[in-house]
């Protein structure tokens, strides 16, 4: 009879040891090997990871970028139009100047904005180049997210850190999405991805 006990004691230890290990993997996404909380709150509402991937550049790999919004959504008009709050969150796969990054960043911005909407987001446009003048360099596994804020603005944070001034013009945030979800997106293959499309295994980078 005790060592029925034992045994049912130490099998109810590993049941539940496995069903935390489960919990635990169920609440984040592995995306190639940085875990995503699938659910962030900002602004004091729950923001759903509507879809993540890696950005590339050649056949180098950059960052993970995952979107957050209140609810899933599968189309470029849906997202920029979502209500509520919405986040991109960016992990570091290599270190990279403030210049490369900052540069690809405004590259993604000028070539999915035309004439006119970025001469209304000039002054905004300027305000977040300064941003990366800010940065001496992201290093491997930093994290920087770009918020949108209902009432406020864009506000970006680096490592929870918050590193830009509240830019109010939520067409400005709008053109930081386009970076990756614009007609021009930074990277093909990511832009399906963050639409919550699930990924394809023999795509490029698979084994790298």
């Amino acid at each position: 009879m005790k060592l029925g006990i034992r045994a049912s004691r130490t099998l109810g230890r590993i049941a539940a040891a496995a069903a935390l290990s489960i919990a635990t993997a169920a609440g984040a996404a592995d995306i190639g090997g940085v875990k995503l909380d699938d659910t962030v709150r900002l602004a004091n509402q729950e923001l759903k990871l509507n879809g993540a991937g890696i950005r590339y550049k050649a056949i180098f790999k950059v960052y993970v970028a995952g979107l957050y919004l209140t609810e899933k959504k599968s189309t470029v008009p849906d997202v920029l139009a979502a209500n509520g709050p919405r986040r991109v969150t960016i992990v570091m796969l290599r270190d990279i100047s403030n210049e490369e990054l900052g540069r690809g960043f405004m590259s993604g911005i000028q070539q999915n904005s035309d004439r006119n909407e970025k001469a209304k987001l000039i002054m905004q446009l300027q305000k977040f180049g300064e941003i990366f003048a800010s940065i001496p360099e992201l290093k491997k596994g930093d994290v920087l997210t770009t918020d949108w804020i209902p009432g406020s603005g864009t506000v970006v944070h680096v490592n929870g850190k918050k590193v830009s001034d509240t830019l109010p013009d939520v067409a400005f945030y709008n053109a930081l999405l386009k970076i990756w979800l614009g007609d021009k997106p930074v990277d093909a293959q990511l832009k399906p991805l963050m639409l919550g499309e699930k990924p394809d295994t023999s795509a490029r980078g698979n084994n790298s």
